[in-house]
């Protein structure tokens, strides 16, 4: 078995790995991932401890207990590129040997489940809703760099949705992943569910114009029109493709569970969003671990 060089697979001086500052045994096997540090301790003060606590840069962690069961909660940043960091590093903790540098014989596998915020492609969604991502479409071409990627989606509905858009060859070529089935439906059974974009930025990918044109002006009324198999695309985010994707090519489990706080069909927005996502994330918390 082939050693992970020290460049590809870094460790600070305690033995922490590089950008989360943890050690394999600072992480539960069920996570909580949240985009803005400061839902960390939103999150963990429904817990019944907490164990342990770690922050560098935008990751903060807090590991300890719900119900008497171990739970981490994470927070990653904005987008797909600080998805990679923190999916892969977690795996690496999960299924790396870190002493001796070579992945371990057996498997340990995590449940990952993002719980964020979203914006609402169809007009039917009112603010407030709870959307499961129960495939994710990826327009921040991240998985396009890992093999692999072309087991993981669905082709017929690519070729469809690129006919369909008339997708621009120069952005990169959207892949397509389910979540994980066991988790969609032991968290998301009551909840609406649909194909959510995971966008590479927040104004232009996601066809906000402030003061420079779009490629596509009408790319957001075709994706709200594209219906495949009677499934529609719901909502737009920008980490849930790569939180599938790379958990599915790794062997975790993964699910994204979002509150829509704007309509962008209906141009309407939350009055309080942070009420719902709190409500959420006890639902998401009893769900997971009962």
């Amino acid at each position: 078995m082939e050693r992970i060089g020290e460049s590809e697979l870094i460790l600070n001086g305690d033995g922490t790995i590089f950008h989360l500052h943890l050690k394999p045994e600072n992480i539960a096997d069920n996570i909580i991932l949240v985009g803005d540090q400061g839902r960390v301790e939103m999150v963990s003060n429904y817990f019944e401890t907490v164990d342990f606590k770690a922050y560098n840069r935008e990751f903060v962690t807090h590991t300890g207990t719900y119900k008497g069961k171990p739970i981490t909660v994470l927070s990653t940043g904005i987008g797909t590129d600080n998805i990679d960091i923190v999916v892969t590093e977690l795996d690496a903790l999960a299924n790396v040997d870190l002493d001796k540098r070579i992945p371990k014989k057996g498997h340990r596998t995590l449940n990952l489940v993002r719980i964020g915020t979203s914006g609402a492609l169809q007009a039917d969604i009112p603010v407030d809703t709870p959307v499961v991502s129960e495939m994710s479409i990826g327009f921040d071409g991240l998985l396009n760099f890992y093999e692999g990627r072309n087991q993981l989606g669905n082709e017929d509905l690519q070729t469809k949705f690129l006919k369909y858009t008339g997708w621009d060859t120069k952005l990169a070529t959207p892949y397509f992943v389910d979540a994980s089935k066991e988790l969609t439906e032991k968290i998301g059974y009551d909840m609406r569910k649909g194909m959510t974009i995971s966008a590479p930025g927040f104004y232009g990918p996601q066809g906000r114009i402030i003061r420079l044109n779009t490629v596509d002006p009408d790319l957001n009324s075709k994706i709200s029109a594209f219906d495949y198999q009677g499934k529609k695309i719901t909502n737009y985010e920008m980490e849930s493709s790569a939180i599938a994707g790379l958990s599915k090519l790794m062997g975790h489990n993964a699910l994204t569970v979002c509150s829509i706080i704007a309509n962008r069909m209906r141009k309407e927005y939350s009055v309080n969003y942070k009420v719902a996502v709190e409500k959420l994330v006890v639902t998401v918390l009893d769900r997971l671990l009962s």
